[in-house]
């Protein structure tokens, strides 16, 4: 498959090896997969912006596919991630990069511009809006809260619970039941029930992704195990803590949000309402906001549509 012949390499940022796909040169954008994924979730939008004249880089993020994976969830808080990819960029000698998230990759995305906007030249968010940090409640009691203990976020809060309940499935099975998620509401199982079990594994596959694609998902997620992925939400209590001193602060950096209107509790909770409304763009001034048709993985799902939108946004830069 072509897809297995992507140019890679192993970088070292941040105390950590990491495994990146690499094409094309340019300015340089980088491609943050999320939750369960690898630089593969952007196949396509590596080589349609390569070959619009951009140096594009997609990693294996911490604890992914053939980077590092470090045990413990405090080496999964916001300030690691971000410093990751600020490595990355060193690593190429650029004082710049249009950042592009997916995701968890998202939040990177949002976190690395308000940590350090003077290293992101664009930002480009997939999925998950940038989310206010509540002053009284932490991250999982506030999701508590709001969806109980059932709530799939709750759920992989205690080590190796998930990673157990996964395990009674093969891992191409795991795969399906991810990417191929067409639910709109929140992930909440009925009580008693994991989330992996609650997650339907579909009878057919939608005519965006092929069996052998999730094989090679599967084929990496065996090899690498589900431990750093699942740490990242280990690490969102830890992360409320830490990000105390940014209280209040805005999303100063240019950004395009996408998302789909079929997206997990996109209906839900007054998040379109937020994302529509006046109160994202009173966080993050100097944003634009498209909402397609599709679901949770929308660069894979609706590959063309978003490259489109990235090349659009990217362009814009070249026009000011």
């Amino acid at each position: 498959m072509e897809f297995m012949f992507q140019q890679q390499q192993r970088i070292k940022t941040n105390g950590i090896w990491m495994n990146i796909a690499e094409e094309g040169t340019g300015p340089l954008v980088l491609l943050l997969h999320g939750f369960p994924e690898l630089w593969f979730s952007w196949r396509h939008q590596i080589k349609y912006l390569a070959n619009h004249g951009y140096h594009v880089v997609a990693p294996d993020l911490r604890g992914y596919g053939d980077s590092d994976s470090p045990i413990s969830p405090s080496s999964y808080t916001i300030f690691h991630l971000v410093g990751d990819i600020i490595g990355i960029i060193d690593h190429f000698g650029e004082q710049q990069a249009f950042v592009v998230g997916h995701d968890w990759g998202a939040v990177i995305g949002w976190y690395i511009s308000l940590f350090r906007p003077d290293r992101v030249k664009g930002l480009v968010s997939l999925s998950a809006p940038f989310a206010p940090r509540s002053p009284k409640i932490g991250t999982v009691a506030s999701m508590r809260q709001m969806f109980g203990d059932s709530y799939y976020c709750c759920q992989f809060q205690e080590p190796g619970r998930a990673e157990k309940a996964f395990a009674r499935y093969d891992y191409l099975t795991v795969m399906k039941k991810f990417l191929l998620i067409n639910k709109t509401d929140n992930l909440v199982a009925p009580p008693g029930m994991e989330i992996i079990d609650y997650l339907e594994t579909p009878s057919w596959l939608p005519p965006w992704i092929t069996e052998a694609e999730l094989q090679f998902y599967a084929d990496k997620f065996q090899e690498s195990g589900f431990t750093g992925p699942l740490n990242y939400y280990r690490a969102m209590d830890l992360n409320w803590e830490f990000l105390a001193p940014w209280q209040g602060s805005k999303v100063t950096v240019r950004t395009k949000f996408i998302i789909g209107d079929k997206d997990i509790g996109f209906e839900e909770c007054g998040v379109r309402e937020y994302i529509e409304g006046g109160m994202f763009k009173s966080l993050v001034p100097n944003l634009d906001v498209v909402v397609l048709d599709g679901h949770h993985f929308i660069q894979q799902e609706k590959a063309h549509e978003v490259s489109a939108e990235i090349l659009s946004f990217l362009c814009s830069f070249s026009e000011v």
